[in-house]
């Protein structure tokens, strides 16, 4: 639809012969314009070479920023995992440390708690540390005390004296001087005393009721009877029958010379019920002595010497030594006069409530 200015110069005959005679040849313009477009396209050339290396290396790097964005994603993808791991791992210990911790502060105020409480008993102690101290010097002394009173046991009362003065000896305070001085006081009068074995004697009465049922009696004592001549087969009749009533009669009657003509016949029970009688003398000695009552013991020692030397063959060597062992045991001291440690008893006493009304 568009007509070129050649063409429409055509057209018109007249204008066209004119213009083509006075327009200049198109050649040179051309030339022209090739010169000038050379370089453009080589500059467009490399510029487009240019753009397509920089996209290449640009497309290159961009795969090398992808492949290490990748590998750095896959490792931070990795160590979120350990890290999710390790976080889970450092919860559950924590829970676990948690539970430990409320244990522990659990203990720490159960022992808080005891500590209080062991320092209140400790305060406690401490306040009635010297009320018990006179509670058990007290003690000892009234045991003593019951000792010589009751049982006549010098030894006994001896010993809970000195734990008494070794109580005092450690509180070691001047307020103590009178009481210890009245308790070493007894202790030298208790040391003054004769001294009594009576388990030594008491064992010696033991071993002699153990004996009783050995000792002969006197009764019992034989003389063995004269062996008769063998009867001769020879005499009539009248001398046989005299022999044999003789033999009889000798077998029926006996007589017998006795040291002690005053010998008393027993019957078979009435030696058993001597000899039992003769073991209660002998135990009731022993309780005499255990009781200190030396009236008793002399008297039941004395009652046991009478009948072994009546009732009991003396010249048997175990019978005698019985009797020499009763002579030695009655003429031994069994009781004493102990001393009377009321008055030391009474200082305890006195101490004490002096510190009870010093107290309130």
């Amino acid at each position: 639809m568009s007509e070129t200015p050649e063409n429409a110069t055509r057209q018109d005959g007249s204008e066209a012969s004119g213009t083509e005679a006075q327009a200049p040849g198109p050649e040179p313009k051309r030339a022209a314009g090739r010169r000038l477009a050379l370089p453009a396209i080589l500059i467009a050339t490399a510029a487009l070479a240019a753009a397509v290396w920089q996209w290449y290396d640009t497309r290159g790097e961009l795969r090398t920023i992808k492949q290490e964005l990748a590998k750095r994603l896959a490792e931070t993808d990795f160590q979120s995992k350990e890290s999710r791991i390790v976080a889970e791992q450092v919860r559950e210990a924590v829970a676990d440390a948690q539970v430990k911790l409320g244990v522990l502060e659990a203990r720490i105020a159960e022992s808080q708690n005891q500590q209080i409480a062991l320092e209140a008993l400790y305060q406690e102690l401490s306040r009635n540390r010297d009320e018990w101290a006179y509670a058990e010097i007290e003690q000892a002394i009234n045991i003593a005390t019951q000792q010589l009173q009751l049982a006549g046991n010098v030894k006994a009362a001896l010993i809970a004296l000195q734990s008494a003065d070794a109580r005092l000896q450690r509180m070691d305070r001047p307020q103590l001087l009178a009481l210890r001085r009245a308790i070493n006081r007894d202790m030298d009068r208790l040391k003054a005393l004769p001294f009594v074995d009576a388990i030594a004697i008491s064992t010696r009465l033991d071993n002699m009721i153990a004996g009783v049922d050995a000792f002969p009696l006197a009764m019992e004592t034989r003389v063995q009877p004269e062996a008769e001549a063998p009867a001769a087969a020879e005499g009539n009749a009248w001398s046989r029958f005299w022999r044999e009533a003789r033999s009889e009669i000798r077998q029926l009657v006996r007589v017998q010379q006795m040291d002690k003509p005053d010998v008393p016949l027993l019957a078979p029970s009435q030696a058993f019920f001597l000899r039992e009688n003769l073991k209660l003398r002998l135990i009731g000695a022993r309780l005499a002595l255990l009781s200190r009552d030396a009236g008793s013991y002399k008297a039941d020692l004395k009652a046991a010497r009478d009948w072994l030397n009546r009732y009991y063959d003396t010249r048997n060597n175990n019978v005698a030594h019985a009797g020499a062992v009763l002579r030695n045991l009655y003429e031994a001291e069994v009781s004493i006069q102990a001393p009377d440690i009321s008055g030391t008893l009474e200082a305890a006493r006195t101490l004490r409530l002096a510190r009870d009304r010093a107290a309130r």
